[in-house]
């Protein structure tokens, strides 16, 4: 079992790495960190205020949560415990949960467009807040799991970058986290006891495609232990060559053509 000590380590290498490899972080950027409640963003909260101490650069960070006025939320939870690890934040609020509810057919999962709503809220208060980048708490196994979704259910190959650029090309979003692994987030975020939000909107859905996606790749890091590193390493060791998409590969220059007198005897 490892102490907390460890635990913390393991994150900031994995959060380091990613800040590293991808060039996260330059001088003078006002990074908005989106803030849920849950442990993946709480988590990531606390790895960048981390690196804001030690990096040898100077960037700023504030916290913004989107109060969707779910039925039951306790709004006083998060702007509490921001005052008291003395962050910068702004509590944003829109009645998404109306909207979502009134859109979504009976029986169907209302996380698409609550996805869709939350970013469009959270992009356009990156830019009222004069942000220049944008952080996700998304982990590696969210990675994962989202490229067997696209995979099995939308005929594509993609997943969550950790940086891109958002379609208005203003503002830069970034998921710190991209390299580590949700166990060891859950431990931190049991060691480090954050006062956690459950969302009742889509956390409460049965029978999401996810929730089995999740589980078959479970199954497959219990029977072969590491499977989801060597998965993550190879959503960075893509030959375009070596798979059928002709946008990514000249399959018609490839080789001269045979001649036709070439074929007969």
């Amino acid at each position: 079992m490892e102490n907390r000590k460890q635990v913390t380590k393991k994150l900031q290498r994995g959060v380091a790495e990613a800040i590293q490899q991808f060039t996260m972080i330059a001088e003078g950027d006002k990074i908005m960190v989106c803030l849920s409640g849950g442990k993946d963003s709480y988590a990531m909260l606390n790895m960048l205020l981390y690196f804001q101490k030690v990096a040898p650069i100077s960037f700023e960070i504030v916290a913004v949560n989107l109060d969707q006025k779910q039925p039951g939320f306790p709004v006083e939870v998060l702007p509490t415990y921001l005052q008291n690890l003395g962050v910068d934040y702004k509590i944003i609020e829109k009645n998404t949960y109306k909207i979502v509810m009134d859109k979504t057919p009976e029986g169907k999962t209302t996380c698409s467009l609550c996805s869709r709503l939350r970013r469009g809220t959270l992009y356009e208060a990156a830019k009222d807040l004069g942000c220049n980048k944008l952080a996700l708490g998304h982990h590696r196994n969210d990675i994962i799991e989202t490229f067997f979704l696209n995979f099995f259910f939308s005929g594509k190959m993609e997943t969550m970058p950790p940086k891109f650029k958002n379609d208005a090309g203003d503002l830069i979003v970034l998921r710190p986290l991209a390299f580590c692994k949700e166990s060891d987030i859950e431990a931190y975020a049991d060691f480090m006891d954050f006062p956690i939000i459950p969302c009742n909107l889509c956390g409460s859905q049965e029978n999401l495609q996810r929730k089995k996606v999740k589980q078959m790749i479970t199954d497959w890091e219990t029977e072969f232990p590491n499977r989801n590193a060597i998965m993550m390493n190879a959503l960075q060791n893509v030959s375009p060559s070596h798979l059928l998409d002709q946008s990514l590969y000249d399959f018609d220059q490839l080789e001269n053509k045979i001649p036709e007198t070439s074929l007969v005897e």
